[in-house]
């Protein structure tokens, strides 16, 4: 029993391989994980919009992107949203080029709102309302050797849960954004 434990364990150093400082050595592009912020949505709605990606291969990758809306006077009827999604890449390089996306999202909108046109008044019929909504958008990322990247994506989804107690059946979805993979 001996001689068998010492053959295997002689013989395990042949098939066993080391590893170099080459195989550890990423290429800067195929980093898995990236952090987004959006630089148009706090102009336009008054809120913030962030993001994480975690690239599954080379051409696909899993998100999710936060928003919450801290300004109540711009015009807008959404106070905050969770929206997962999922992306196919089409560029040349890890993760980038353009790109196609499907996504669901989960969001608080005011309720339908009653205006008067006479005295010039705005009054909210329901209170505010969680919807569900599923889209698909497009968009393009492109990404530096420093790991930072920059970008742009554009989507629409329909609302199918509660859309009927709000003014809004419908939801677009647009950014510009900058982000960092690590």
């Amino acid at each position: 029993m001996k001689n068998i434990f010492l053959a295997v364990l002689l013989s395990s150093f042949f098939f066993v391989k080391a590893q170099n400082k080459k195989d550890i050595i990423l290429n800067p592009y195929e980093k898995k994980n990236e952090l987004i912020l959006d630089l148009i949505g706090p102009l336009l709605s008054g809120g913030i919009n962030a993001s994480y990606e975690r690239h599954l291969n080379k051409k696909s990758s899993l998100g999710v992107t936060l928003c919450y809306i801290y300004d109540n006077t711009k015009e807008t009827d959404m106070n905050y949203s969770i929206s997962p999604y999922y992306r196919m890449y089409f560029g040349k390089k890890y993760a980038s080029g353009f790109f196609v996306e499907g996504f669901g999202m989960v969001h608080s909108t005011d309720g339908k709102k009653i205006y008067d046109t006479v005295e010039k008044l705005t009054f909210t019929e329901n209170p505010s309302v969680i919807n569900l909504t599923i889209g698909v958008g497009l968009g393009w990322r492109g990404v530096a050797k420093s790991g930072f990247t920059y970008g742009a994506n554009l989507g629409m989804g329909i609302t199918f849960l509660n859309a009927d107690k709000t003014d809004h059946d419908h939801v677009a979805k647009f950014s510009l954004n900058v982000g960092y993979r690590f």
